[in-house]
Protein backbone atom coordinates (compact mmCIF):
# COMPACT_ATOMS: atom_id res chain seq x y z
CA UNK A 1 0.00 0.00 0.00
CA UNK A 2 2.62 2.48 -1.06
CA UNK A 3 1.71 6.14 -0.86
CA UNK A 4 -0.60 5.77 2.14
CA UNK A 5 -0.05 7.94 5.16
CA UNK A 6 -1.78 7.50 8.48
CA UNK A 7 -4.07 10.39 7.51
CA UNK A 8 -4.94 8.73 4.16
CA UNK A 9 -5.71 5.46 5.90
CA UNK A 10 -7.96 7.12 8.48
CA UNK A 11 -9.68 9.03 5.69
CA UNK A 12 -10.32 5.76 3.87
CA UNK A 13 -11.63 4.17 7.06
CA UNK A 14 -14.00 7.10 7.55
CA UNK A 15 -15.23 6.77 3.98
CA UNK A 16 -15.84 3.07 4.53
CA UNK A 17 -17.76 3.77 7.72
CA UNK A 18 -19.93 6.38 6.00
CA UNK A 19 -20.37 4.13 2.98
CA UNK A 20 -21.48 1.21 5.14
CA UNK A 21 -23.99 3.35 6.98
CA UNK A 22 -26.16 4.06 3.94
CA UNK A 23 -27.89 1.73 1.49
CA UNK A 24 -26.01 1.50 -1.79
CA UNK A 25 -23.91 4.56 -1.11
CA UNK A 26 -26.44 6.73 -2.98
CA UNK A 27 -26.67 9.27 -0.16
CA UNK A 28 -22.88 9.61 0.08
CA UNK A 29 -22.54 10.01 -3.67
CA UNK A 30 -25.32 12.62 -3.70
CA UNK A 31 -23.27 14.75 -1.27
CA UNK A 32 -20.28 14.93 -3.60
CA UNK A 33 -19.48 18.12 -5.44
CA UNK A 34 -21.58 17.96 -8.65
CA UNK A 35 -18.33 18.15 -10.67
CA UNK A 36 -17.20 14.89 -9.03
CA UNK A 37 -20.54 13.07 -8.96
CA UNK A 38 -20.59 9.95 -11.16
CA UNK A 39 -23.32 9.27 -13.68
CA UNK A 40 -25.65 6.27 -13.18
CA UNK A 41 -23.77 4.58 -16.03
CA UNK A 42 -20.44 5.10 -14.23
CA UNK A 43 -21.89 3.62 -11.04
CA UNK A 44 -23.04 0.54 -12.94
CA UNK A 45 -19.69 0.28 -14.72
CA UNK A 46 -17.73 0.50 -11.47
CA UNK A 47 -20.01 -2.06 -9.78
CA UNK A 48 -19.42 -4.55 -12.60
CA UNK A 49 -15.69 -3.79 -12.69
CA UNK A 50 -15.50 -4.42 -8.94
CA UNK A 51 -17.31 -7.74 -9.41
CA UNK A 52 -14.75 -8.77 -12.03
CA UNK A 53 -11.85 -7.84 -9.74
CA UNK A 54 -13.34 -9.83 -6.83
CA UNK A 55 -16.12 -12.10 -8.10
CA UNK A 56 -18.67 -13.82 -5.90
CA UNK A 57 -17.64 -17.20 -4.51
CA UNK A 58 -19.06 -18.52 -1.26
CA UNK A 59 -19.07 -14.85 -0.24
CA UNK A 60 -20.51 -11.91 -2.22
CA UNK A 61 -18.30 -10.18 -4.77
CA UNK A 62 -16.94 -6.66 -4.52
CA UNK A 63 -19.77 -5.13 -6.55
CA UNK A 64 -22.41 -6.64 -4.29
CA UNK A 65 -20.89 -5.13 -1.13
CA UNK A 66 -20.70 -1.61 -2.60
CA UNK A 67 -16.99 -1.49 -3.44
CA UNK A 68 -17.81 0.22 -6.75
CA UNK A 69 -19.47 3.15 -4.98
CA UNK A 70 -16.61 3.22 -2.47
CA UNK A 71 -14.15 3.59 -5.36
CA UNK A 72 -16.10 6.52 -6.81
CA UNK A 73 -16.21 8.30 -3.44
CA UNK A 74 -12.52 7.56 -2.82
CA UNK A 75 -11.58 8.91 -6.26
CA UNK A 76 -13.54 12.10 -5.61
CA UNK A 77 -11.63 12.57 -2.34
CA UNK A 78 -8.25 11.78 -3.87
CA UNK A 79 -7.32 8.57 -2.06
CA UNK A 80 -4.21 6.84 -3.43
CA UNK A 81 -3.07 10.20 -4.85
CA UNK A 82 -5.82 10.19 -7.45
CA UNK A 83 -6.28 13.97 -7.28
CA UNK A 84 -2.67 14.62 -8.29
CA UNK A 85 -1.99 15.50 -11.93
CA UNK A 86 -1.25 12.34 -13.94
CA UNK A 87 1.78 11.78 -16.12
CA UNK A 88 2.10 14.02 -19.15
CA UNK A 89 0.42 11.56 -21.51
CA UNK A 90 -1.68 13.23 -24.24
CA UNK A 91 -4.26 10.42 -24.04
CA UNK A 92 -5.27 11.72 -20.57
CA UNK A 93 -6.09 15.24 -21.83
CA UNK A 94 -9.84 14.66 -22.40
CA UNK A 95 -10.23 13.30 -18.87
CA UNK A 96 -8.52 16.04 -16.86
CA UNK A 97 -10.55 17.90 -14.26
CA UNK A 98 -10.30 21.63 -13.75
CA UNK A 99 -7.61 21.10 -11.09
CA UNK A 100 -5.49 19.06 -13.52
CA UNK A 101 -6.23 15.69 -11.91
CA UNK A 102 -7.54 12.72 -13.85
CA UNK A 103 -11.24 11.83 -13.79
CA UNK A 104 -10.60 8.09 -13.36
CA UNK A 105 -14.24 7.06 -13.83
CA UNK A 106 -14.53 8.84 -17.19
CA UNK A 107 -11.11 7.51 -18.23
CA UNK A 108 -12.10 3.93 -17.39
CA UNK A 109 -15.45 4.31 -19.15
CA UNK A 110 -13.70 5.48 -22.34
CA UNK A 111 -10.87 2.93 -22.03
CA UNK A 112 -13.30 0.00 -21.85
CA UNK A 113 -15.51 1.42 -24.59
CA UNK A 114 -19.18 2.26 -24.84
CA UNK A 115 -20.25 -1.34 -25.46
CA UNK A 116 -18.46 -2.88 -22.48
CA UNK A 117 -21.59 -2.99 -20.31
CA UNK A 118 -23.50 -4.95 -22.96
CA UNK A 119 -20.77 -7.55 -23.54
CA UNK A 120 -20.98 -11.09 -22.21
CA UNK A 121 -19.27 -11.43 -18.81
CA UNK A 122 -16.40 -13.47 -20.32
CA UNK A 123 -15.68 -10.72 -22.87
CA UNK A 124 -15.82 -8.03 -20.18
CA UNK A 125 -13.38 -10.08 -18.13
CA UNK A 126 -11.01 -10.46 -21.10
CA UNK A 127 -10.94 -6.69 -21.67
CA UNK A 128 -10.27 -6.01 -18.00
CA UNK A 129 -7.54 -8.67 -17.94
CA UNK A 130 -5.86 -7.00 -20.93
CA UNK A 131 -6.06 -3.59 -19.23
CA UNK A 132 -4.68 -5.09 -16.01
CA UNK A 133 -1.76 -6.72 -17.84
CA UNK A 134 -0.90 -3.47 -19.62
CA UNK A 135 -1.03 -1.48 -16.37
CA UNK A 136 1.33 -3.83 -14.57
CA UNK A 137 3.72 -4.06 -17.53
CA UNK A 138 4.36 -0.33 -17.29
CA UNK A 139 2.08 1.02 -20.03
CA UNK A 140 1.59 4.68 -18.96
CA UNK A 141 -1.75 4.88 -20.82
CA UNK A 142 -3.11 2.08 -18.59
CA UNK A 143 -1.50 3.24 -15.32
CA UNK A 144 -4.68 4.74 -13.76
CA UNK A 145 -6.12 1.23 -13.59
CA UNK A 146 -3.69 0.39 -10.78
CA UNK A 147 -5.23 3.02 -8.48
CA UNK A 148 -8.77 1.91 -9.37
CA UNK A 149 -7.97 -1.74 -8.71
CA UNK A 150 -6.26 -0.88 -5.41
CA UNK A 151 -9.34 1.03 -4.28
CA UNK A 152 -11.62 -1.89 -5.22
CA UNK A 153 -9.48 -4.13 -2.98
CA UNK A 154 -9.53 -1.56 -0.16
CA UNK A 155 -13.29 -1.10 -0.45
CA UNK A 156 -13.94 -4.82 -0.40
CA UNK A 157 -11.59 -5.90 2.37
CA UNK A 158 -12.70 -3.07 4.67
CA UNK A 159 -16.38 -3.92 4.18
CA UNK A 160 -18.15 -6.15 6.69
CA UNK A 161 -18.30 -9.05 4.23
CA UNK A 162 -14.69 -8.69 3.12
CA UNK A 163 -13.31 -8.17 6.61
CA UNK A 164 -15.31 -10.76 8.53
CA UNK A 165 -16.57 -13.34 6.02
CA UNK A 166 -13.93 -13.46 3.28
CA UNK A 167 -11.12 -13.07 5.80
CA UNK A 168 -10.91 -14.69 9.21
CA UNK A 169 -11.26 -12.39 12.18
CA UNK A 170 -9.81 -13.03 15.60
CA UNK A 171 -9.61 -9.99 17.86
CA UNK A 172 -7.22 -11.55 20.36
CA UNK A 173 -5.26 -14.63 19.30
CA UNK A 174 -5.86 -17.46 21.74
CA UNK A 175 -2.41 -18.97 21.47
CA UNK A 176 0.81 -18.88 19.49
CA UNK A 177 1.26 -21.63 16.92
CA UNK A 178 4.71 -21.47 15.29
CA UNK A 179 3.75 -23.92 12.52
CA UNK A 180 0.24 -23.61 11.15
CA UNK A 181 -0.65 -25.81 8.18
CA UNK A 182 -1.73 -23.70 5.20
CA UNK A 183 -4.19 -25.27 2.77
CA UNK A 184 -6.29 -23.95 -0.10
CA UNK A 185 -9.06 -23.36 2.45
CA UNK A 186 -6.87 -21.16 4.71
CA UNK A 187 -7.95 -17.53 4.81
CA UNK A 188 -5.94 -14.51 5.88
CA UNK A 189 -6.90 -12.65 9.06
CA UNK A 190 -8.46 -9.22 8.73
CA UNK A 191 -7.16 -8.38 12.21
CA UNK A 192 -3.52 -9.03 11.19
CA UNK A 193 -2.11 -5.60 10.38
CA UNK A 194 1.55 -6.60 10.55
CA UNK A 195 1.98 -6.38 6.78
CA UNK A 196 0.43 -2.92 6.39
CA UNK A 197 2.74 0.05 5.84
CA UNK A 198 1.14 3.12 7.42
CA UNK A 199 3.81 5.50 6.10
Amino acid sequence: MSGWSRRSFLGAAALVAVQAAVPGGAVVLAKLDPKDAPSPRQRKLMRLVADHVIPATDTPGAGAVGAGDFVLVALAHGLEGTRKPPAADPSFAPFRRGDGSLDHASWLEAKLGGKWLSLLPIRRHEQLAALDAAAYQGDPAAAPWRAIKGLVLTGYYTSEIGGSKELNYELVPGRFDPKVPVTTETRAYSSDWTAVDFG
